[in-house]
C-alpha cells in the first residue's frame, strides 16, 4: 500500500480502537516504517481520544527510535498535566547521541514554559546556539517568550535583538514579558519601535500594551493607544476592551472604564463584569459596584468566585459592612463556595469596621486554615483601633506562620508606640534583625512632561531637591496656619515631637507631591503613583495641600486610589 493511502488511513482515526487496530494492521503486513510510525505515535500522544501511556509502551518496543519518534513523546508530555517530564525524555536523547532537531528543542521549551523552569530554559539555549538553530525564527520566538514567562527579560531581551527575522509573534512575546515583569516603560517603547521596523501591531500586541499602561497608570499613552484601537476597529474585540477597561481603571479614570464597557457591541463576559466592578471597588464606589453585581442578573450572567471578591472588596473600601455582610452569605445561592481570599475581605471589613471580635470569629469558624493575608488583615485593624490584646494575638499566629514580613512587625510597633511601651517597640526591632527582616522600602513616582521620576523618603537624589525641599517647608507653614498638627503616632521612635514631626515631612508621596507643585503650571492635576499604602500624615497633608493651591491631586497606592479635591479625599478618610 503506498505512502500516501496509509497516511490517510491515520489521519481518519477517530478512536483510541481505531489507533489500536491501525498499529496491529501496519506490524502484521510489515508497513509499520518509520514516518507511519511517527505519524501514529504523533496522533496516539496528542489526540484527545489517544493514550499518551500507550504511546510511549509502543516507543519502548523500537529497537532503533528516530528523532520523529522522541518529538512525538515529548510534544504529548509538553501538553499533558507532567509537562516537566518532556525534559527527561529531551536528556535521554542527547545522552543517546540521538539527533534533535529544532522541533525538539521547541516542544521542550513549550514544556519548560509550562512549569517556569528557568535554569533548564538556559540549558536549552545553550543547545540551540550549539546546533546551529537560532536562525530558526519560530524557535527563536519559542526561547524568547519562555525567558519572558520565567521572569528572564535580559535574556529575553538578548534573544530578541539577536534574532535575524522578527515577526509579531516575537514582539508580542516581549511586550507581554516586560509588561509584566516591572518593566513596562520598555514594553512600551518596544511598541512603538514597532511602526519603525513595519510590522502592524495586532489585537494581542494592544492586549500587552495596555497592560504595561495599566501597571504604569501611564493615562496618556493608554489614551493614544485606544485611538489606536478605534482606528484598526480592534475594540470589536472582546479582550481588548476587558484590557481597556482594566486601563483605564488602573490609571483611575473610571469614568472611561465604564464608558468602554457601556460601549462594548460584544457581548460582554464575566471578565468584563468582573473587572468593572473592580474599577468602581479601586475607585472607593461601593454603591456603583452593587448596583452594577446587581444587574448582572439582568444580563444573564451567573457571579463567581471572582466577582464576588471584587464586590466585597468595594464594600470594604467603601465601609458598606452590612451590605458586605449580606452579599457574604447569599454566595451560597449562586453555588459559590468562599474560598480564603472572600473569608480576608470580610476580616478586613469588619476588622477596619472596629468589629475586631467578630473579625477574630470568622478566622476561627473558617472550614480552613487562616493564611497569613487573614491575621495581617486583622492585625492591620488593631493599629487603627489600638487594641494591643487582639494585635498580640495576630501577631503570635504571624509568628507561628513563619512571617518575616516586615509589615507585620512595624504594625506591632506601632500599635506599642501608640501606647509608648518602647520596650515592647524594642523587642519588636530584636525580633526583626533575629529573623532577618528586611524593610520594604517605600517609593512614589510621577511623571511631568514625559519624564518620570521617583522618590524614596528624605531623597535628595533629584536635581532640584533643593526646591523641593523648600516647596516642603512652604507646604508646613501654610498647612499650620489651618490647623494641621503631625499625625507623629506613626512614627515608632521614642524622640520627641519635633524630631517626629521632621521624619514625617519628607516622606516619598510627599517629594512627589511637592515635586509636581513646582514643575506644573497652576490647576494642573497631579498623579502620583506609591509602592505601598499611603502613610496616615501624608493623606492628611495632601488634603490640604489640594485645597491650599487648588489642585486635583490623585494618588494610587498599592490598594487603591485617594482622589484628593478641595481638602477632601475619595475615600472619605475610610482606608
Amino acid at each position: 500500500m503506498e505512502w500516501p493511502i496509509l497516511e490517510s488511513l491515520v489521519q481518519r482515526c477517530a478512536s483510541f480502537s481505531h489507533i489500536k487496530q491501525l498499529q496491529a494492521y501496519f506490524i502484521t503486513t510489515g508497513t509499520f516504517n518509520c514516518r507511519i510510525r511517527s505519524k501514529l505515535l504523533d496522533l496516539c500522544a496528542i489526540a484527545p481520544f489517544g493514550s499518551l501511556s500507550f504511546a510511549i509502551s509502543v516507543f519502548h518496543q523500537i529497537p532503533t527510535p528516530f528523532t520523529n519518534d522522541f518529538n512525538a513523546i515529548i510534544r504529548g508530555l509538553m501538553q499533558s498535566p507532567q509537562p516537566s517530564t518532556a525534559f527527561a525524555w529531551y536528556r535521554a536523547m542527547l545522552r543517546g547521541s540521538f539527533r534533535v532537531d529544532a522541533l525538539t528543542c521547541s516542544f521542550t521549551l513549550k514544556a519548560c514554559a509550562r512549569v517556569l523552569a528557568a535554569t533548564e530554559s538556559l540549558q536549552l539555549h545553550a543547545n540551540i546556539i550549539r546546533f546551529g538553530f537560532m536562525a530558526d525564527a519560530l524557535l527563536g520566538t519559542t526561547l524568547l517568550d519562555l525567558y519572558a514567562k520565567v521572569g528572564n527579560l535580559s535574556y529575553a531581551r538578548k534573544v530578541f535583538d539577536e534574532m535575524p527575522q522578527r515577526d509579531i509573534a516575537s514582539w508580542n512575546s516581549l511586550i507581554f514579558g516586560l509588561a509584566q515583569g516591572s518593566q513596562a516603560s520598555e514594553a512600551l517603547d518596544l511598541f512603538k519601535r514597532m511602526g519603525v521596523e513595519g510590522l502592524k501591531p495586532n489585537e494581542v500586541t494592544v492586549i500587552g500594551v495596555l497592560s504595561a499602561c495599566s501597571h504604569m497608570g501611564d493615562f496618556k499613552e493608554g489614551l493614544k493607544i485606544h485611538g489606536f484601537i478605534r482606528n484598526q476597529k480592534f475594540d470589536m474585540n472582546l479582550q481588548v476592551c476587558n484590557a481597556l477597561i482594566d486601563m483605564y481603571a488602573n490609571c483611575g479614570f473610571v469614568d472611561k472604564a465604564y464608558g468602554v464597557f457601556d460601549d462594548m457591541d460584544c457581548r460582554k463576559c464575566i471578565v468584563t463584569w468582573n473587572t468593572m466592578i473592580m474599577a468602581f471597588a479601586m475607585d472607593g464606589d461601593g454603591c456603583k459596584a452593587l448596583e452594577l453585581f446587581e444587574r448582572m442578573d439582568g444580563a444573564g450572567v451567573q457571579p463567581d468566585a471572582v466577582t464576588y471578591l471584587t464586590v466585597l472588596c468595594a464594600c470594604n473600601h467603601a465601609g458598606l459592612v452590612e451590605d458586605g455582610v449580606r452579599l457574604f452569605n447569599m454566595m451560597g445561592k449562586h453555588g459559590v463556595e468562599p474560598n480564603v481570599k472572600h473569608y480576608g475581605c470580610m476580616v478586613d471589613l469588619l476588622g477596619r469596621a472596629g468589629r475586631l471580635k467578630e473579625a477574630y470569629d470568622i478566622i476561627n469558624s473558617m472550614p480552613m486554615v487562616p493564611d497569613v493575608v487573614l491575621w495581617q488583615s486583622l492585625l492591620g485593624a488593631c493599629r487603627i483601633y489600638k487594641d494591643v490584646e487582639m494585635a498580640e494575638i495576630a501577631s503570635r499566629n504571624l509568628v507561628e506562620m513563619g512571617s518575616t514580613n516586615c509589615g507585620d512587625f512595624v504594625l506591632l510597633s506601632n500599635i506599642y508606640a501608640a501606647h509608648e511601651r518602647w520596650n515592647d517597640v524594642g523587642k519588636v526591632r530584636d525580633a526583626m534583625k533575629n529573623r532577618d527582616v528586611k524593610k520594604v522600602p517605600g517609593f512614589s513616582y510621577i511623571e511631568v512632561d514625559g519624564l518620570r521620576h521617583k522618590f524614596f523618603t528624605d531623597d535628595k537624589s533629584n536635581a532640584r531637591w533643593k526646591e523641593i525641599y523648600a516647596k516642603l517647608d512652604e507646604i508646613r507653614f501654610k498647612i499650620k496656619e489651618l490647623g494641621y498638627v503631625a499625625e507623629t503616632s506613626f512614627v515608632l521612635h521614642d524622640i520627641g515631637e519635633e524630631e517626629k514631626e521632621n521624619q514625617l515631612c519628607y516622606h516619598s508621596e510627599k517629594l512627589a507631591v511637592a515635586f509636581g507643585l513646582i514643575s506644573t503650571s497652576e490647576g494642573t492635576p497631579i498623579q502620583v503613583i506609591k509602592n505601598l499604602r499611603i502613610c496616615g500624615d501624608c493623606h492628611v497633608v495632601i488634603k490640604l495641600v489640594s485645597k491650599i493651591y487648588e489642585r486635583q491631586i490623585v494618588v494610587r497606592d498599592r490598594v487603591r486610589f485617594h482622589k484628593f479635591k478641595d481638602g477632601f479625599c475619595s475615600c472619605r478618610d475610610y482606608w
